[in-house]
């Protein structure tokens, strides 16, 4: 192995297994690990709250697996980095690309100067199965339907690589780190949320393969149907671990062919087939953020009503099964995927605001606030993104809780006010007798909120809004 110096700059692949760039650099020569708070470069896109929760653990963990020797840094990243390369004479630079508009062009530009310096500039594909500018139509243009892209596109391309070992040897050229420089950053909020938020989870890589191996072992079994319920066991929780890189995407898809190809493990592989969709998407519309890309919802009467919003993001809106799911967000980071298409069509149609005043609460409160997957799932939600529910359906909250969560388990959990109610009022509990509501010990309006709003009404008000919004485009 060569003596020469080179940086590791780790960004959302924060593993030492399956990290092409950590293996190009320990072939290359001896190692400095670096991770670069850029919270300047991102703008308006800097992490959200729990994001930052859950990178304060993450890096700790890493720290660990690099015995201690990860350099964290905060600000602008090309001064940090010509710094350190003047500092330590390291010849190269390895990193992971990731694929956020702003990293792309920041990126594009840290190289170029970097070259022009004469230092070695090397960057991998350490997060997704499929390059975004590999899975386009026979005609070159990207794809818009995610079935056509994940059959046709994606599985036709080539088979995702296997996954890469750790580094066979791994040698450091700089000193062990103080401890307490993770704390520096200031990640961690004030207030007691950011302890409390992440207890139900084991923020770690070794954490995300052992939750890939219990869901593997206990979730996949019935998967396609049982994902649905949000107290059944059939839902990964990969989410945000793959988003900070803890376990690659090539380790999972890896891990679910090593058992039988089943329709099961077949959707479940197609749910990480959408998130390269949804980066897909991302990478040929870099505003995929903050505009519709079906033009017409740009004339899209949105209301504006901060009341209702507020009780939305409070999961005070009077739908225990709304309110469930909102609850869920702001006490684990995390919302069950049948949830976030109940709360997302409560906002956009029954309430009629703005998918992006979603998206924006979304982006604070996940752990898994991934900028390609928000954007892309709230544009779905709302019908005006790329292959998306069309804006006339309407989940109702009603019979959403009834069908998804029979025993109200799931309900009861995160709406403990309505704990005694009867299984036949908890979803609908201003249409139970006094008597009913007396022996639950609720009363509507003080220990648990009237409905905000009228579910046929506001239905009805939503399509009569898509339909002039049609005949306006017609």
């Amino acid at each position: 192995m060569s003596t020469s110096t080179r940086i590791m700059w780790f960004r959302q692949d924060l593993r030492v297994g399956d990290n092409p760039a950590l293996r190009a650099a320990a072939m290359a020569g001896k190692v400095i690990p670096l991770f670069i708070q850029e919270d300047e470069d991102a703008g308006d896109l800097a992490l959200g709250g729990a994001s930052k929760v859950w990178l304060h653990h993450a890096l700790c963990s890493l720290n660990q697996s690099l015995d201690g020797h990860l350099l964290v840094r905060a600000g602008p990243a090309l001064p940090i980095l010509e710094e350190l390369i003047e500092a330590t004479n390291a010849e190269g630079v390895y990193w992971n690309r990731c694929y956020e508009p702003w990293r792309m062009a920041r990126d594009t530009e840290i190289k170029a100067v970097l070259k022009a310096r004469g230092t070695h500039c090397e960057s991998h594909n350490g997060n997704l199965l499929w390059e975004p500018w590999e899975v386009n139509k026979k005609d070159g243009t990207p794809y818009h339907v995610y079935t056509k892209f994940y059959r046709r596109g994606c599985l036709e391309a080539h088979a995702p690589r296997s996954p890469l070992p750790k580094p066979e040897e791994l040698t450091f050229a700089c000193e062990k780190q103080e401890a307490s420089a993770i704390d520096e950053l200031k990640l961690l909020p004030r207030r007691d949320w950011g302890e409390t938020i992440g207890k139900s989870w084991e923020i770690s890589e070794d954490g995300a393969h052992k939750r890939l191996s219990d869901f593997l072992e206990e979730g996949l079994h019935g998967y396609k149907d049982d994902r649905n319920y949000p107290r059944k066991p059939n839902v990964s929780r990969l989410s945000p671990y793959l988003h900070f890189g803890q376990i690659s995407p090539h380790q999972v898809w890896a891990a679910v062919h090593h058992h039988d190809i089943d329709r099961d493990a077949d959707h479940f592989l197609s749910e990480l087939g959408w998130r390269e969709f949804s980066y897909n998407l991302l990478y040929n519309n870099p505003d995929l953020p903050s505009t519709n890309l079906q033009k017409k919802f740009d004339a899209f009467p949105w209301r504006e009503d901060q009341t209702a919003l507020k009780a939305w993001k409070k999961g005070l809106t009077g739908f225990p099964v709304v309110d469930a799911g909102m609850r869920e967000l702001w006490q684990t980071g995390y919302m069950h995927n049948r949830l976030r298409m109940v709360v997302g069509s409560f906002l956009v149609k029954n309430l009629m605001l703005d998918w992006r005043l979603g998206e924006r609460h979304f982006w604070n409160c996940l752990f898994d606030a991934d900028l390609a997957n928000n954007s892309a799932g709230w544009q779905w939600i709302a019908g005006c993104g790329a292959d998306a529910a069309p804006y006339f359906r309407i989940f109702n909250p009603i019979l959403q809780g009834e069908k998804f969560d029979p025993d109200g388990t799931y309900t009861r959990h995160y709406v403990p006010e309505l704990a005694h109610m009867p299984d036949k009022f908890l979803f609908r509990p201003w249409e139970a007798p006094e008597l009913v509501l007396k022996e639950a010990g609720v009363t509507l309006g003080e220990t648990y909120p009237k409905p905000i709003v009228d579910v046929k009404a506001s239905r009805e008000r939503a399509l009569e809004a898509f339909k002039s919004l049609s005949e306006g485009t017609s």
